[in-house]
């Protein structure tokens, strides 16, 4: 597909857009003239992001409740029988505290990262196959978290991972449909949720400079697309001297911990 027909305007689902990344890819979307079908829980602010842009279209859902889903469905197929494309973007994070966690955490982060993503993927997949482009697109928002080990972030990090090798194989099985797949692994980014972690995110960014740089980026559907560079290269330490970083992390794992960390946070 030609990068004219691609900036032609098209109809976008967005999920996770109430805050954060997702409020900027909406309104960044909406700006250029797309239809931006924007999810998250939060109806009050799908509402007051539509206010600023016409071409925001709310519908409210909870991810991984049964029938939410099922009215989102109803809704989307009545309102927008054929989009062209997905940006799977919500997700949230909870840490591992040691020598005693909440194991119960990672089924929860599991249960929102992974498994609503695909419940939602799985509302989305009949309408893509509607679409009145050449070619329909999947964004997967994954992280860089997955290319070092963090301390605490068994939960987020393992989430994450899972994203990445599903949307990975489902990228061969829906070739035949003409349906690209594109997983993002952003690093830091600033929101309302990493401004509660208390430990350093290097190279971090503000949300709509993220969403930019996704949106430049995306349009010519890389398999990957992964930033900052510069984070990148650090987490190379990871692979190229695994002892080394463990001594990094494991030492700022016990500042964090000395310091009383939150238990909540985001790394996208």
């Amino acid at each position: 597909m030609g990068l004219t027909s691609e900036l032609q305007s098209r109809v976008i689902w967005i999920t996770g857009a109430s805050s954060g990344l997702g409020r900027s890819l909406a309104l960044l979307l909406a700006e250029q003239g797309h239809q931006v079908i924007a999810s998250a829980r939060d109806e009050k602010s799908l509402q007051d992001l539509q206010a600023l842009n016409s071409n925001i279209f709310p519908m409210p859902c909870d991810m991984i409740d049964e029938s939410s889903l099922a009215t989102l469905a109803s809704d989307l197929a009545k309102q927008f029988p054929a989009i062209d494309q997905i940006i799977l973007n919500a997700g949230n994070c909870e840490y591992l505290d040691f020598p005693e966690p909440d194991w119960l955490a990672i089924r929860r982060v599991m249960e929102v990262n992974y498994f609503g993503t695909i419940n939602c993927l799985k509302v989305a997949l009949p309408l893509l196959r509607n679409s009145h482009k050449s070619r329909a697109h999947i964004v997967a928002i994954a992280s860089l978290v997955t290319s070092a080990p963090f301390p605490r972030s068994e939960a987020y990090g393992a989430s994450k991972a899972a994203l990445q090798y599903f949307f990975d194989s489902l990228r061969i099985d829906l070739a035949p449909e003409n349906i690209d797949i594109t997983v993002v692994n952003p690093g830091f980014v600033d929101t309302p949720l990493t401004r509660k972690n208390n430990f350093d995110m290097p190279f971090l960014m503000d949300a709509d400079q993220a969403a930019k740089r996704i949106i430049d980026n995306i349009h010519a559907r890389p398999r990957v697309y992964s930033f900052p560079k510069r984070l990148r290269g650090l987490l190379l330490i990871s692979k190229l001297f695994p002892n080394i970083w463990q001594k990094m992390v494991t030492k700022t794992g016990e500042n964090n911990i000395a310091a009383k960390p939150s238990k909540q946070g985001e790394k996208q």
